[in-house]
């Protein structure tokens, strides 16, 4: 399967639109993770616990969106974006989504 942030695929036709697709994942910080990360922000640097779940959310989200435009039997998704928002009591929790437009080309 084909995905892709632009609009269009260059050299193909674009036979079919199935319409818009989503997948979404909500990843909770964990205590130690956000300790660990406090750290690395006094000390400097990359926080390398939320990089692995910002990637892991987003692999999740993007999967997800995926296996539905299969199930509608599109070989493409078009038009991706991914949002990142923090949710929950405090912020706690991190949801990614990613949604594009599912298509069959030829």
């Amino acid at each position: 399967m084909l995905l892709t942030t632009t609009p269009t695929i260059e050299g193909k036709r674009i036979v079919h639109y199935y319409g818009m697709v989503t997948g979404e994942a909500i990843i909770g910080a964990n205590i130690f993770k956000d300790f660990f990360a406090s750290i690395t922000d006094v000390v400097g640097g990359r926080s390398g616990a939320y990089e692995k779940a910002l990637k892991e959310a987003k692999d999740i989200a993007v999967s997800e969106m995926q296996q539905v435009a299969q199930s509608l039997g599109a070989n493409a998704v078009i038009g991706i974006d991914l949002d990142y928002e923090t949710v929950g009591k405090q912020s706690g929790m991190l949801m990614v989504s990613a949604s594009g437009t599912a298509v069959r080309f030829e």
